[in-house]
């Protein structure tokens, strides 16, 4: 199977193309913030091809890249990043795909 490719279709949006995205997010330093964070992308068996997490006083300033998402859906995960009570901001944009960063 694909690794870009998504297990779980997106109905709402199964004939808009799809991209690579990053998400940029400031959440709480908590112990469990960021295993949050990123089961929203498990549980539509999404898995991120990057992750960069670095602390900051109370703060976690994360990256997450992911790739074939339709933009509807980005959207939506960005929106279940929101409406967590340790994220602080998130910022959501679309992204070079891996192929473009490694053949560009």
């Amino acid at each position: 199977m694909d690794t870009l490719t998504s297990h779980r279709p997106d109905t709402w949006a199964a004939n808009t193309p799809h991209a690579s995205v990053c998400y940029r997010l400031q959440a709480e330093a908590e112990p469990d913030a960021l295993c949050r964070v990123l089961n929203l992308f498990a549980l539509q068996f999404l898995t991120p091809h990057s992750v960069q997490v670095s602390q900051h006083g109370d703060l976690l300033h994360v990256e997450i890249g992911i790739a074939a998402l339709s933009w509807h859906r980005a959207q939506v995960i960005a929106q279940k990043m929101r409406n967590l009570v340790c994220v602080a901001e998130v910022q959501l944009e679309a992204a070079p795909s891996r192929l473009e960063l490694a053949f560009g």
